[in-house]
This record gives structure tokens, sequence and C-alpha cells, in this order.
């Protein structure tokens, strides 16, 4: 009797809380919804008098005009690129300096660990100046070289932060053992500690992928030739003088949103554990 008075009680609470998640659920895929529809949507059918989500007559006309007249699929294989060699060039340096900052003690520590968050917590627009100044002279601008070194400055700090708090949490006699049993320091490492900080490695891997992915500042101002064009540049061939092909712009912010989607659904059962794991020890 007293739990049905209980659930009673918490019903008014439960209505709001499902609610809540129901308005952060349409807020968050309509858009996305709304980007297919129009993609699928003939030219005419775009703007009418009465919004319609259901296509009256869908169409793919836009997905051929957005690859015939643009360089989409160059754009996307330049996307790939960046971000594939950006999270893999960021998860090795930040595995090694988030063990190295986790088991070793060494003068200037702290230094470093605050050094590395306060480089977290500039704005790209601070950074991005100097950044061109030194591209220039290292005859890097319009070329991926510019973006390759210029992003990890802001997928490394949080990658450092985050994996080194994973280590933390793993037992240093794991890796006493494991020397016992034979093993030198880096087959310790690689055997024993790298698999148990996977969750971490996994959502830090998330975290470079879509930021390098989704960055437009530094590829705008680094690169000016249009071949070299990442996605989120790229988008802009869409915007003419006079008029925006809407249609075409949608076909192709599908396909700039689908990778990222795909990847972090394939992914996303470590991502909790590992964003959760990091942040227990800083």
């Amino acid at each position: 009797m007293a739990k049905i008075r209980l659930r009673k009680r918490n019903l008014p609470a439960l209505f709001f809380i499902y609610l809540a998640a129901l308005v952060v659920f349409f807020v968050a895929v309509f858009p996305f919804g709304w980007m297919l529809s129009t993609s699928l949507k003939r030219p005419e059918d775009t703007f009418t008098s009465v919004p319609k989500l259901i296509p009256p007559q869908f169409t793919l006309e836009n997905y051929r005009r957005a690859f015939q007249d643009t360089l989409l699929g160059r754009y996307i294989l330049n996307s790939l690129y960046v971000a594939s060699v950006v999270t893999l060039a960021s998860l090795v340096l930040a595995t090694l300096a988030g063990y190295g900052f986790s088991r070793f003690r060494f003068p200037g520590r702290q230094a470093w660990l605050l050094f590395i968050l306060c480089i977290q917590m500039l704005p790209s627009v601070v950074i991005i100046i100097p950044l061109f100044i030194v591209m220039r002279n290292l005859h890097a601008l319009n070329s991926h070289w510019a973006l390759l070194v210029s992003y990890p400055t802001f997928t490394l700090p949080l990658s450092i932060w985050m994996l080194k708090g994973f280590f933390d949490e793993i037992p240093r006699e794991l890796e006493e053992v494991a020397q016992i049993d034979g093993c030198s320091v880096p087959a310790a490492f690689f055997r024993v500690i790298l698999p148990l900080t996977l969750p971490g490695i996994t959502a830090s891997g998330i975290y470079a992928f879509i930021g390098a992915w989704n960055e437009f500042m530094f590829a705008m101002t680094f690169i000016n030739h249009q071949e070299l064009y990442t996605m989120p540049v790229g988008l802009n061939a869409f915007f003419g003088q006079f008029t925006v092909e809407w249609n075409q712009l949608m076909a192709a912010s599908v396909f700039f949103t689908l990778p990222s989607l795909v990847f972090f659904l394939l992914v996303r059962k470590y991502l909790a554990r590992g964003i959760v794991g990091g942040a227990v020890k800083g």
C-alpha cells in the first residue's frame, strides 16, 4: 500500500521528467529531420505558405547536383583524411602524455598540467594569429599540414587530462605484477594497462574526431585552394552572391553529418564510461 502511494506521489515528477526528455529529444532531432526533408524536396516545394516535413514528391536530384556542381566528394575525402590523422596523432600523444603525468613525478609536473589546462581554456580566436604566423614561416599555408599541426592544439589538452584521470584509476600493482612475471615496462603498458584504458581512449578519439571534423575557422584561415577545402569550408560553395542553393546545401549537410554520427554510434558504448572514468580523478 505504501509503495502504491509513493508511486502516485511520483507520478507528477515522472510526467515532467518524461516531458522534458521529449522536448530535448524533439529539439535535438527535429533540425536533422528538417535537413533530411529539405534535401529530398524539389526547389519549388522548399518555401511554401504551409511548411511540410514530408516532401510532396521525393527527389534525389539535389544529391546528384551537390556532387556534380561542386567538389563535394573531394571535401569529404579531405575531411576524412584530416580528421583521421588528427585523431590518431592525438590519441598516441595524449595516451603517452597522460600515462607519463599519471605514473611519474618530475619537476614542473603540476605547472605543466596547469599550462595544458590553460591552453584548453583559451578560445581559438586567441591562438589563430600566432598559428598563422608559424604556418607562414613554415611554408605550410594552403596545405593540409597546417591543419594537421594546428588541430591538436584543441584536441590534445582535454584528451591528456581525461586519459590521465583514467590512468590514475588503474592500480600500480598491476604493472608491478606484470613486471614480476617477466614483462618489461613497455610490455606491461601495452599488454596490461592499455587494454584497461580502452573506454577512455575511445572517448578521447570521439572528441578529437568530431572536433577536427567540425572545425571551420582554422581551415578557412589556413586554406585558400578549393581542392583542399574540408567539409565545413566547402559548404560555403552553396552560398552564391545573390542566392543560396538550400536543397543542395541540405543534401551536402546530410553527408557532413553522417560520418560523425556513424562513428559515434559505433563506439557509443564506450563513451559514457570513458568520460566518467576520466573525470573521477584529476
